[in-house]
């Protein structure tokens, strides 16, 4: 009906409805958004609340259209349109009555919805960070409480000092082995791990080095130490099957505990002669802070493999996510591609075809004025087809999914490709200043590197504003390739430049850009070996400079 013809100049799509059986008008926008249809229940049934209780059998009544066209009140809902299954729009429809018309206007908040989706995986994300910071500072907190503890009696001090400064069971165990020899006048001391059956020598001070050894106790000292009690006795034999003294020694054995399971046992040996009953609590405590220090060490020991094993876990997934993203793109773009030269081909060759038939009928025009004004025109509809050719030409070699090997290239050639490809951004607002030197071909993966240059090209575009220039030098000192890439634009603030190449940082805005162009760039220049980096200041300009080798 034409007095709603102004809903026309709606940028949002606008449908008036008379009753669910009757559409009297759809705007402009209504139709380039939605697909036509013939029953108003086809394009209804399509579009759904975010979520519909079932109470009815009657579809209908899970429409929002349906809904909105029986509601006695202006009506509102956010709903979903599913045009294709796999494809899924979100808006707000709101609508409005007028007399016996139910006017619905639908605007379009798929961006807000995927929005508050992204901030919800950040959320997550960030409870995750909160976490693991909350589990470290907790670690760091136990390692704290533990080192508190090693003052305990002013003997040991320097011993649990000296356990607790260290994360290294070696170290912890030499550094005891030491002082408790120092503090008994031993002439030897070792550290036995507890093994099946017996013990295995793993850590030796003193006069003797035998690391590995397995050995085993007399019964008496087995017996004192499953029991938890230290074995102190004036003995000829060190441990069953060892050879005998010259003459008896005093021998300590000191079980070391983690809770109720064995880890190991020091054994002290010592020429002197005398009685130890203050010095039992000492090595008892010496024991217990000992056992303490051996499973702290082996947890910080595994959890640092875990750290690291995560972190190369990471670097792993983001290498390999950039790598995917970046095949994907590439796949996708020369599917494209092909797609559309053949789309392009077909029509041009017609053309083409028509371009030389009318060669051939202008000359046979008698008229000189109208002779010259069709070849004239015939001539740049000629350049035309060239024009279309060569860009239908430059688009296949600039995405060349084929050559996945690498091979030599004319960088300066691969340059002026990108350059063909993007004149749509340069042409009459920025001067491209070329100062190519002499050099070698390289062996690359050319359709990387154009890739590469396209990023850089393509931002350095966006930062000027207004005209302005780019000067593009290559130049080879042996044995390197050095390409760079200089703009006049608008620069990179300082506190930027150090993030530039990490992936998904962007100035660019929401929607606008993604932030892996430069990442997947250094990406790929380090797969070629070679090196990206970036000098920029505001208000003068920023340069890229690539250096790749050669030989």
């Amino acid at each position: 009906m034409r007095k709603f013809d102004f809903f026309n100049q709606y940028w949002n799509p606008v449908i008036v409805v008379r009753d669910y059986e009757n559409v009297v008008f759809r705007n402009n926008a209504f139709h380039r958004v939605f697909s036509t249809f013939d029953d108003i229940r086809k394009f209804a049934h399509r579009m759904n609340f975010e979520i519909c209780p079932m109470d009815s059998e009657n579809v209908d009544l899970c429409s929002p259209i349906f809904q909105a066209i029986t509601s006695k009140e202006n009506f509102f809902a956010r709903v979903y349109y599913s045009s294709v299954p796999g494809q899924t729009t979100f808006y707000d429809m709101t609508a409005v009555k007028r007399g016996s018309y139910t006017i619905i206007f639908f605007v379009d908040v798929s961006s807000d919805v995927m929005l508050k989706d992204n901030q919800k995986e950040r959320e997550a994300f960030e409870d995750k960070l909160t976490k693991l910071e909350e589990e470290n500072e907790e670690l760091q907190k136990i390692r704290i409480k533990a080192q508190a503890q090693a003052i305990r009696i002013a003997l040991i001090n320097k011993l649990s000092n000296i356990i607790r400064e260290s994360m290294d069971i070696s170290v912890i165990l030499n550094s005891a082995l030491r002082e408790l020899a120092i503090m008994f006048g031993c002439f030897k001391t070792y550290y036995a791990q507890s093994t099946d059956g017996g013990f295995t020598v793993v850590e030796t001070f003193g006069e003797s080095n035998f690391t590995g050894t397995k050995i085993s106790f007399d019964a008496y000292a087995m017996k004192q130490l499953l029991s938890d009690k230290i074995s102190i006795s004036y003995s000829l034999s060190e441990y069953v099957e060892a050879e005998p003294f010259k003459q008896s020694v005093l021998r300590v054995v000191v079980p070391v505990f983690h809770m109720q399971k064995m880890l190991g046992a020091l054994v002290l040996l010592s020429y002197q002669k005398r009685e130890l009953n203050e010095e039992i609590e000492i090595l008892n405590a010496v024991s217990s802070q000992l056992g303490n220090a051996i499973i702290r060490a082996e947890l910080y020991q595994k959890n640092a493999k875990n750290v690291k094993d995560l972190k190369a876990a990471l670097d792993e997934l983001k290498e390999t996510q950039l790598q995917l993203i970046n095949s994907e793109k590439m796949a996708s773009l020369g599917q494209l591609v092909a797609g559309v030269a053949h789309e392009i081909n077909t029509p041009v060759a017609s053309i083409k075809s028509n371009n030389s038939i009318i060669s051939k009928l202008i000359s046979q025009i008698d008229q000189p004025d109208v002779k010259e004004t069709f070849e004239q025109i015939n001539n740049l509809d000629r350049e035309a087809i060239q024009r279309i050719s060569n860009i239908v030409v430059s688009l296949k070699k600039f995405v060349r999914l084929d050559e996945s090997e690498l091979q030599e290239a004319n960088i300066n050639k691969e340059i002026d490709l990108t350059l063909d490809l993007i004149r749509h951004e340069t042409k009459n607002r920025i001067e491209i200043i070329k100062n190519y030197g002499e050099i070698p071909p390289v062996r690359c993966y050319p359709n990387m590197l154009n890739q590469v240059f396209t990023n850089i090209l393509m931002n350095a575009c966006q930062a000027i504003e207004g005209k302005g220039e780019i000067t593009i030098t290559t130049e080879y000192k042996k044995p390197d390739l050095i390409v760079k890439f200089r703009d006049n634009g608008k620069g990179i603030p300082k506190e930027n430049l150090n993030k530039i190449f990490t992936a998904g940082f962007t100035t660019k805005g929401v929607g606008v850009g993604t932030g892996l162009g430069l990442a997947i760039s250094q990406k790929i220049i380090d797969k070629h070996n070679g090196t990206i980096k970036v000098l920029s200041e505001i208000g003068v300009g920023t340069e890229f400079i690539i250096t790749i080798k050669c030989e």
